[in-house]
């Protein structure tokens, strides 16, 4: 890696555009193979199939012997990422692709709300005020009392809720294990703990369906691959509001080829949540990368 690693905001920029490219793919995918599969059984396959990513690194992953701490918060990751997945799938099949590419944003909120209660970080008065304006953006999106908040809504609430847990709980990961065996950890617990809950309500799926899974496995492991390089070439100051952009893809996505039509709240909504999490970045790059909140896209399966 040249020197200059961590200040090219040009390639960070385009990395993540082509991140968030990949991330809205994954819904149209998801959203393309319908409701005939279960959500626990479609997220289950879709792991299933991304665990062949893990096949050239199997063998050192059978030399590495974690603690027994550290396989603890392993599993309880993978809990917390098996239920926020399972939600996901069930959400992207019966809402908007902007409603749930819009609510995703919460995530990092939660993380920001997570990591003061529970890692003691310090939350300023400007972090609080960011909280409150991103949650008013939910609200602009949901707006309960003026039009039916369906499952599919509720569910992304908890989606966000979950993951946010699942990235506090790699936070601490981080700090005891390396990054390759913390992904490939995720992969394993995630289909494990999927596997029950596929087996519980199973329908064989078809061909076709198969083929659209395995993309959603492709595109979601490219999409990880081209964070990270983005992580590495800029700041997350500089990548993070680049991340608005799905919002643009998506709705785009949903009314050009799914007929979702444009709803000015949710696009309204989602761009309040996108600058309180843009502030929540800058001010943890003020504070020379302190602070523990995600970009958006790293709570994605």
């Amino acid at each position: 890696m040249s020197s200059d690693q961590g200040n090219r905001p040009g390639w960070g920029v385009f990395w993540m555009v082509v991140t968030g490219l990949q991330f809205v793919g994954v819904t149209a995918l998801v959203k393309t193979l319908g409701t005939r599969i279960p959500a626990p059984e479609a997220a289950f396959l879709r792991y299933v199939l991304g665990l062949l990513f893990l096949l050239p690194v199997l063998g050192q992953l059978r030399r590495l012997r974690p603690g027994g701490r550290v396989m603890a918060l392993f599993g309880l990751r993978g809990l917390a990422h098996t239920v926020g997945v399972a939600l996901w799938f069930y959400a992207m099949a019966r809402i908007p692709i902007a409603d749930v590419t819009a609510m995703n944003y919460l995530s990092p909120i939660y993380v920001t709300l997570g990591a003061a209660l529970f890692l003691g970080e310090r939350l300023a008065a400007r972090r609080i005020l960011a909280i409150v304006v991103a949650l008013l953006g939910a609200l602009i999106i949901l707006r309960p009392g003026f039009r039916e908040v369906g499952t599919g809504h509720l569910a992304m609430l908890f989606t966000a809720i979950f993951f946010g847990a699942s990235y506090l709980t790699a936070k601490r990961l981080s700090q005891e294990a390396g990054p390759g065996l913390v992904v490939a950890m995720l992969s394993i617990t995630v289909t494990i703990g999927l596997a029950p809950l596929a087996v519980m309500n199973w329908v064989w799926p078809t061909a076709w369906e198969m083929l659209i899974l395995f993309g959603v496995a492709c595109v979601a492991t490219g999409g990880h691959f081209t964070m990270t390089l983005a992580f590495r070439a800029a700041p997350l100051a500089v990548t993070q509001p680049v991340t608005f952009l799905q919002l643009v893809w998506a709705v785009a996505l949903g009314a050009l080829v799914f007929g979702e039509g444009i709803d000015p709240f949710v696009v309204l909504g989602g761009l309040v949540i996108v600058g309180a999490v843009s502030f929540i970045s800058w001010r943890e790059a003020v504070l020379k990368g302190r602070a523990v909140t995600p970009p958006v896209p790293a709570t994605k399966g």
